[in-house]
């Protein structure tokens, strides 16, 4: 199979079996989707949710996260992972929307980065989730979703050759979807440990199940 038609047949199964795919952070303001995914880094989008909706209340904007200071912004996130750094970098970054952004969260990705504890895979779901550009965010779940169905050769060994590899063959515009499907299918169906492999719509497509039940499954051509 030619890798593209994998790739269209993914998007196809995709569109049909989960139309509606989009982040479970809950926010409602471009803002409150930064802070969020800055805090969702090596933790889970369900303690996330949990600690943020006190952190909004108090600090709904940048001007007002900007005047405080990471003790303070620490006591309401210290039950997520590295909560003193997350603390520093949030303070950081509200800082700097309002000194140099007016307030306002970029769409751009070299302005997002600039952003203290903003890297590419944050940046790129901003993109895609806020902006609705054509940006694929790499974590755990997409890269290893990607590798076990083949939709990337064994050669990608990096969130940023992944990336490369799914907007190449994704088309534009269904980039920001393609994100959440594959986060999403790693979340609940392609698990790290036992994947369910059994109720996987996929599994005739997939080389990690094919491989497992006896068919070599070749890796798509390019």
């Amino acid at each position: 199979m030619k890798r593209q038609e994998l790739y269209d047949r993914v998007t196809a199964y995709f569109g049909q079996a989960m139309p509606v795919a989009e982040t479970e952070l809950h926010y409602h303001d471009p803002f409150q989707l930064l802070v969020a995914v800055i805090l969702s880094a090596q933790c889970t989008d369900k303690r996330v949710n949990m600690v943020t909706p006190p952190l909004f209340h108090d600090y709904p904007t940048p001007e007002a996260m900007a005047a405080a200071t990471p003790e303070v912004i620490y006591e309401y996130i210290k039950s997520v992972s590295y909560p003193h750094n997350k603390a520093k970098h949030l303070v950081g970054m509200a800082r700097m929307l309002v000194e140099d952004f007016h307030g306002q969260v970029p769409s751009g990705l070299d302005e997002l980065i600039k952003l203290p504890g903003v890297g590419r895979k944050t940046a790129n779901v901003i993109q895609a989730v806020v902006f609705d550009k054509a940006a694929m965010a790499v974590d755990t779940h997409v890269f290893r979703v990607s590798h076990r169905i083949g939709l990337v050769p064994a050669s990608c060994t990096t969130p940023y050759s992944v990336e490369k590899q799914l907007t190449a063959h994704f088309p534009p515009d269904i980039i920001p979807k393609a994100h959440h499907w594959l986060i999403l299918h790693g979340r609940y169906t392609c698990t790290a440990r036992s994947p369910k492999c059994d109720s996987c719509g996929l599994k005739m497509l997939c080389r990690h199940y094919l491989r497992g039940h006896g068919n070599p499954s070749p890796a798509p051509e390019s």
